[in-house]
């Protein structure tokens, strides 16, 4: 690690609730948290700048509420919560790595985080602070994905990261079919014909409407922050057209 640079100056990591859960199938695995807040610590220890936005899928998911014969606003406001828990969680685990973590939520709750102001963000992220973002928006019908653009542009990222279970954008699901070709890369304009769900269609827009690149990597291999971060070529790097050819990189590959 001490030999590579970083590409990149500030990080957005996007972090789903299902990322913490590991192989179970509720709530957040002890383990899984310290070896993720341990990546994201190393990766600060280089001088990366990093904000993290947290879902909360492990615990409850808005989109699922009309199963529990939930209205969607309620539903929403309970996946916002959800990721505040996750937030608290993963705020504790990277103090516990040794980095100085803030957690900062969209909606109002003083007791528990810092309320969401984004020059109060960004003069942490200054100060060398991992900035943890929960309660998405703030509001209801917007989800994580989005959060995670908005936050990205609002703090000046150089670049979004979704970090995944897979080795990036596929053309389909690569758990259900083994030969399912992986993109190297692919415009944000792909994204949104192809219907490739990587993420929300709001946030893809957003994304190309301020040319934010969004690379799409697997979580769950070594040190792939740190490698994603000092500009190896893996998963899947989302951008203009312009950008995409600046990339030396294949067009695509079978997992």
């Amino acid at each position: 690690m001490a030999n590579k640079k970083p590409r990149f100056k500030r990080i957005l990591l996007k972090l789903s609730g299902e990322a913490l859960m590991g192989a179970g199938s509720f709530g957040i695995d002890p383990t899984v948290l310290k070896t993720i807040a341990k990546e994201i610590h190393n990766v600060r220890r280089q001088g990366v700048e990093i904000a993290i936005v947290v879902g909360g899928g492990n615990i409850f998911r808005g989109l699922n509420s009309a199963a529990f014969g939930l209205a969607r606003m309620p539903g929403d406001y309970m996946g916002m919560l959800a990721t505040v828990i996750n937030g608290i969680a993963l705020g504790e685990a990277l103090t516990a790595a040794g980095s100085e973590a803030r957690v900062m939520s969209a909606i109002d709750m003083y007791a528990v985080t810092e309320t969401y102001i984004r020059e109060r963000a960004v003069h942490h992220l200054s100060k060398g602070r991992i900035v943890v973002c929960v309660a998405g928006t703030g509001s209801p019908y917007f989800s994580t994905d989005t959060a995670a653009a908005l936050r990205a542009m609002e703090l000046r990222a150089d670049v979004l990261l979704k970090a995944t279970k897979v080795d990036g954008v596929f053309d389909s699901d690569p758990v259900k079919n083994k030969a399912a070709k992986r993109f190297d890369r692919l415009t944000y304009q792909e994204v949104i014909e192809k219907d490739l769900k990587v993420m929300d269609m709001t946030a893809v827009a957003l994304a190309m409407e301020q040319s934010l690149p969004i690379i799409v990597f697997n979580l769950k291999k070594k040190d792939h922050i740190w490698k994603v971060v000092c500009g190896e070529a893996l998963g899947t790097y989302i951008s203009g057209g312009d950008q995409c050819k600046k990339k030396s990189l294949p067009n695509s590959k079978t997992k």
